[in-house]
């Protein structure tokens, strides 16, 4: 068995290649190569052909491979998705613009509204129809107008455009109309990337699910064109593997239903480092974890609490300022990486981020004609990056550009020596990143004192430390491969679809009737589920399924996920379902009461089918301090507290399992470099990955 995780950064694609199965030597063999951005099927592509070249397999032998990618999250931050148009009830035509009246920033007059001012969907693209669906039953109160239907189709096709989405009031309740308007569209605009509100998200909140719904077709036709030429590329280079795709949710998916439903990636890339970083925990005997992953361009940063990763609550959920409802992993994401840029604003204050140089023209130091100062310049600056093992000598740079860069726009300007302005750089980027941490755990009530902080990403274990002691971390997990933990994660991943239905059923007082209406639903959603699964050709015995239930107090604003005992649900496990919502409200909010009656909102069941997981070898016993033999040679390194110190370089493949190194001292590997200051040990654990604590 022969499997590929390719993970697509803004700077590198990262890519791991597992061996297993019988008879077979098990192998784990990572690289990394540039990304292009113009074509990121190009990267992947080359990255897998490396990775076999490396491995001594032939591209035809791969059996699957597993691919996280942020096309579609570029997409929307760039505004550079599809021309989209839009049919909905008569006169809801503004939903979109109107949204919730909520501002952003209560006391600002300057703010944004992105929805108004960057709208999915013009106004003069959103036309409206006669149709009406009454709640709470669904009953036709208006018939559709079929006739006005095919107008507004034929209107979209005179001005081209590329998508089409059908959005009416309360067809989460009953979509025959949605449904049958589709089916028109789709007759008229063939070719045309056409989808239904309540196919894409059937439940309550009708700004919410056209937004969702815009999202959808926004990102649909260049998602889809993406996963197409990615699957023929594939095929044109004899990899005739299946591919499947990193979800949101953790969970990954085949490309039919990447394709149909890409809201599912909008956090594509940045859930398998969390995914990843969960698996090393867990290999590591640990499960309060802290993951940073700092790559080239950004630093997402997530909580791992208790081995669980935590699931952003519905109203929280959005991508650009715009509302996706949509389970997503909790990652936040600030721009702070390798390549973000340092430099002086208008005013004269010294800044990093979140502007990044990215893969071209890359950090100063890349020689690709940048030559504005980045993270990557000052580490290679202060000595902490040596050009002779950039990226395992892959990637030659010159250290000559990054004083040049940093003397000319940092320290020149500031009066300052090149060391000193490099230093600046790291403790501004570091600051920015651990007040990201802070409001990621200790403002949701999490104790950042009884956590292991993970940095991983090529940047992530040079700034791990800095970071561990401005959060008071406990301390600090390094994992074996750290650049390309998000394309492992791609390797722990099951296979996971999410389908919900919206109900309303107050839990201590629901009838008979509305238990078997409920249980209808849940039954529907598992046939659904079952479906795909069949469609996947997945075993029966190989299924799982989860019943998840939206809860809320009656008359509360939003709901928060309580879990559902299996089967249908009775008085019994109502009871079940209302003591575990009074759990996540106190674990949210600090506070529940139970003398109060809560209600289902919405009913989610989750479908997944357990991969074979990534498995490393265990490393030759060591225990040794300070190995001489796997020492490459000591050179100047300045660390944070500005001191100058000849510093030994340690080989990471040299070490082996308890091997204790004590600071200072760099560890170098091909893809990332951990640095252990003075006054810290770094001990090997049995799997390879590294602990570093305070001596």
């Amino acid at each position: 068995m022969i499997r590929v995780g390719v993970d697509v950064g803004g700077t590198f694609t990262d890519i791991v290649l597992e061996r297993s199965g019988e008879g077979a030597e098990r192998k784990v063999v990572v690289t990394k190569v540039s990304s292009t951005p113009h074509d990121q099927s190009e990267g992947v592509v080359e990255g897998i052909l490396k990775v076999c070249a490396l491995a001594g397999v032939k591209p035809g032998e791969i059996d699957a491979v597993f691919h996280g990618t942020t096309v579609s999250t570029n997409m929307v931050i760039e505004r550079a998705g599809a021309k989209v148009g839009m049919i909905t009830t008569r006169g809801f035509r503004d939903i979109l613009h109107m949204a919730r009246h909520k501002r952003p920033h209560n006391f600002s007059l300057q703010f944004d509204l992105p929805w108004q001012s960057k709208p999915l969907v013009r106004r003069r693209d959103r036309l409206v129809v006669t149709e009406r669906i009454m709640p709470p039953t669904g009953e036709i109160a208006v018939p559709l107008v079929e006739d006005e239907v095919k107008q507004a189709a034929e209107l979209f096709a005179r001005r081209g455009m590329d998508a089409v989405i059908v959005a009416f009031l309360f067809s989460f309740l009953n979509n025959e109309h949605e449904q049958r308007a589709r089916e028109i569209v789709k007759v008229i605009l063939p070719d045309a990337f056409v989808s239904a509100s309540s196919d894409v998200v059937n439940t309550i909140r009708e700004y919410e699910r056209f937004s969702s719904a815009a999202m959808n077709a926004y990102i649909g036709p260049r998602t889809s064109a993406y996963l197409r030429s990615l699957e023929g590329r594939l095929r044109a280079n004899g990899i005739d593997a299946i591919v499947r795709i990193m979800q949101s949710n953790g969970g990954i998916s085949t490309i039919e239903n990447s394709s149909e439903l890409p809201i599912g990636l909008l956090l594509s890339g940045p859930a398998g480092g969390v995914m990843g970083g969960r698996w090393t925990g867990a290999n590591c005997g640990r499960d309060n974890i802290i993951t940073i992953d700092i790559g080239g361009t950004s630093a997402d940063i997530s909580v791992i609490q208790q081995g669980e990763l935590r699931i952003k609550n519905p109203r929280d959920t959005e991508v650009a300022g715009l509302p996706v409802l949509v389970p997503m992993i909790d990652i936040d994401a600030i721009g702070a990486g390798g390549g973000s840029i340092a430099y002086l604003d208008p005013g004269g204050a010294f800044r990093v981020g979140p502007r990044s140089a990215g893969a071209v023209p890359g950090p100063a130091c890349y020689a690709k004609g940048g030559d504005e100062p980045t993270v990557t310049d000052a580490q290679v600056v202060l000595g902490r990056m040596d050009p002779e093992h950039f990226l395992g000598g892959d990637l030659k740079i010159d250290a000559s550009l990054s004083e040049k860069a940093i003397a000319k726009h940092i320290a020149g300007p500031l009066k300052l020596s090149v060391e000193q302005a490099a230093l600046g750089i790291l403790k501004i980027v570091n600051n920015n990143m651990a007040l990201a941490i802070n409001a990621n755990s200790v403002a949701k009530g999490i104790d950042p004192r009884n956590f292991s902080l993970m940095g991983f990403g090529g940047a992530g274990p040079l700034h791990s430390v800095s970071l561990a002691e401005a959060i008071f971390a406990k301390d600090v997990l390094v994992p074996m491969h750290p650049g390309i933990t998000a394309a492992t994660g791609l390797l722990v991943t099951d296979l996971q679809y999410e389908y919900t239905h919206s109900t309303l059923l107050t839990l201590d007082k629901a009838t008979e009737a509305e238990f078997r209406k409920v249980n209808d639903a849940l039954d529907d959603l598992i046939a659904r589920a079952n479906g795909q699964l069949d469609a996947d050709g997945i075993p029966a015995g190989k299924r799982r399924f989860r019943q998840v239930a939206e809860c809320r107090y009656v008359g509360q604003g939003f709901e928060l996920r309580a879990d559902m005992p299996n089967g249908h649900l009775t008085a019994e496990s109502a009871a079940t379902v209302n003591e575990n919502f009074y759990q996540a409200h106190r674990q949210v909010y600090g506070h529940a009461f139970r003398e109060q009656s809560c209600e289902i909102i919405t009913l989610r069941v989750i479908a997944t089918v357990e991969v074979d997981t990534l498995r490393l070898p265990k490393l030759a016993k060591g225990g040794r301090a300070n190995p001489a033999d796997a020492v490459l040679y000591n050179r100047r390194t300045v660390f944070d507290d500005g001191k100058a110190v000849d510093t030994p370089r340690y080989q990471r493949e040299k070490l082996l399992a308890d091997d204790c190194i004590e600071g200072p001292a760099l560890i170098v590997q091909h893809n990332s470099t951990t640095l252990v200051p003075p006054g810290y040990t770094a001990t090997v654990m049995s799997h390879g990955d590294m602990l570093v604590a305070k001596a």
